[in-house]
């Protein structure tokens, strides 16, 4: 009987099959690292202001207090952003001239509040609290990074479910004093210590870590 195919016949189809299977594990690769990409999370770009304010020099330099300019942190679900009266405690006083701080003499001139753009924003369909973090002893540092070494501001880390969940599942070790929430330095703490301190600050709030996860905690 005549050989219908020939040995080769069906390297084609064996060759087109390899090549999905590589197309496809490439575009998932790819996608996966496409949604770890600082394109998509945006940290560590910076967000251009109507005025280029330095946390280097104002937190770092100057060690001005974030609840002075971020007056509701401490109260409210928003942090707040300063009012143009907040800039101009100091800025009536020094470097009343500075081109830079014209806008920031125009607001005040005109009553109109300064628009600043926000740096770290969650989507709509997350509901984030600053009170309840602040009061439980998250610092500011947890979120936003080394702000005082920032001369313009930019987004510390990615605000992902995946960040929020990471630190709502084990509380203990990103916890410290609340009264010292500010602070950017940690180094002299050794991990044994966060993690003891974290242990007993859960305790003394009844933080519950099997609570944290529902759903409900941040999508009402």
């Amino acid at each position: 009987m005549p050989q219908i195919f020939t040995p080769s016949a069906d390297t084609w189809p064996r060759v087109g099959v390899g090549l999905g299977i590589v197309a496809v594990t490439a575009a998932i690769l790819l996608g996966a690292g496409l949604v770890q990409s600082a394109y998509v999370t945006s940290v560590d770009w910076v967000v251009d202001q109507p005025v280029p304010f330095s946390h280097l020099h104002h937190a770092g330099e100057l060690g001005i207090d974030c609840r002075y300019c971020h007056a509701g942190v401490e109260s409210a679900p928003n942090a707040g952003l300063p009012a143009t009266e907040v800039c101009m405690t100091c800025h009536s006083q020094i470097w009343t001239g500075a081109p830079m701080l014209a806008p920031v003499r125009e607001s005040l001139a005109k009553g109109e509040p300064l628009r600043w753009n926000r740096v770290a924003r969650l989507p709509d369909y997350a509901y984030f609290d600053h009170s309840i973090h602040v009061s439980r002893g998250v610092p500011c540092v947890e979120c936003h990074g080394r702000v005082d070494e920032m001369p313009l501001m930019k987004r510390g880390e990615p605000f992902t479910m995946a960040f929020c969940l990471d630190c709502h599942r084990d509380p203990a070790p990103h916890l410290r004093p609340p009264d010292q929430v500010t602070r950017m330095d940690w180094s002299d703490w050794t991990a044994e210590r966060a993690a003891d301190y974290g242990r007993r600050a859960m305790e003394a709030h009844h933080i519950e870590p099997s609570r944290l996860d529902d759903c409900g905690v941040c999508h009402r």
